[in-house]
């Protein structure tokens, strides 16, 4: 068994020193567990790409798999809740915003379908994955990354809907448009952030996929998704910051539809929490991996 990392250019490079005739002694390879605090090794996570690229690919099919609309559900998902939150919030309770209801709440609702997809799908991943992890060695993050990145294409469908809204509705973009791939990015890491800490833990206690759903709908209204963030006193808005979710799902709405103030302190405290948790995920995760292929 060769080690991960030993490249085949160099395995034949070694291969033809040796003499003619002669046959190459074979490589054993002894695969440790990692001991105390180890960090991620992003070379080891390069090598296997084309894992995390078909693991992603297998996600997307499956999803879809024997479905009568397919990937018609990436838009009637949103486009269901932007029709309750129009008649909550835009016409109960008479929120104003800067835009057209349906376009506000549409906007906040891209950025957390793709949070939101991607924390449900990391957070078994592990679990739904007992097979391969029991059976191969390969890093283990590459499937709740895998599962993260899944999302993107539900995300790109809705996108496009989003679009068409705003030509409808007449709402230019903003000058801040050419940042969203910069809040795209936030609201993957905040979701790989979540899942890495949960799919680790509900490796050791299965009560993870039962909270998952109360989890996913409180940290919905905890995000202003529905409302905008003006509701809370400019004083008191960094504390919303402390979930990561407000930050993205504002600076993404600031950026595409250039209305509002703009995220500011929020957005800060926001990045600042998804960079603090993910390290420390990270870590996390290297230290309880050794025991994911004897538990799972």
């Amino acid at each position: 068994m060769s080690a991960p990392g030993v490249s085949a250019a160099k395995f034949s490079e070694a291969r033809n020193r040796l003499p003619a005739g002669s046959t190459p002694a074979p490589t054993v390879t002894l695969i440790a567990p990692s001991r105390g605090i180890s960090a991620v090794n992003l070379g080891e996570l390069w090598e296997y790409r084309e894992l995390l690229y078909f693991l992603a690919w297998r996600d997307i099919k499956v999803r879809y798999k024997q479905t009568a609309l397919g990937a018609t559900w990436a838009l009637l998902q949103p486009l269901f809740l932007m029709v309750i939150f129009t008649l909550l919030f835009g016409r109960v309770a008479k929120v104003p915003v800067p835009v057209p209801y349906p376009i506000f709440a549409f906007c906040g609702l891209l950025p957390w379908q793709l949070f939101a997809f991607g924390l449900g799908q990391s957070s078994t991943s592990l679990v739904q994955s007992q097979n391969l992890i029991s059976k191969v060695y390969f890093p283990r993050l590459v499937i709740p990354i895998a599962s993260v990145i899944a999302g993107l294409l539900d995300f790109a469908i809705a996108f496009l809907l989003l679009l068409g809204m705003m030509v409808y509705y007449r709402v230019p973009p903003g000058f801040g448009v050419f940042l969203l791939p910069l809040f795209v990015l936030l609201a993957v890491l905040t979701s790989l952030t979540a899942g890495i800490w949960l799919s680790a833990v509900n490796v050791h206690y299965r009560d993870v996929q039962y909270t998952l759903g109360f989890l996913v709908q409180f940290w919905m209204l905890a995000t202003p998704v529905g409302y905008p963030s003006s509701v809370v006193p400019a004083r008191w808005r960094w504390v919303l910051g402390l979930n990561p979710m407000a930050g993205v799902v504002e600076g993404f709405r600031w950026a595409l539809l250039g209305r509002g103030d703009k995220p500011g302190i929020m957005l800060g405290v926001s990045v600042g929490v998804v960079l603090l948790l993910l390290i420390a995920g990270l870590h996390y995760f290297r230290r309880v991996e050794r025991t994911f292929a004897d538990i799972v």
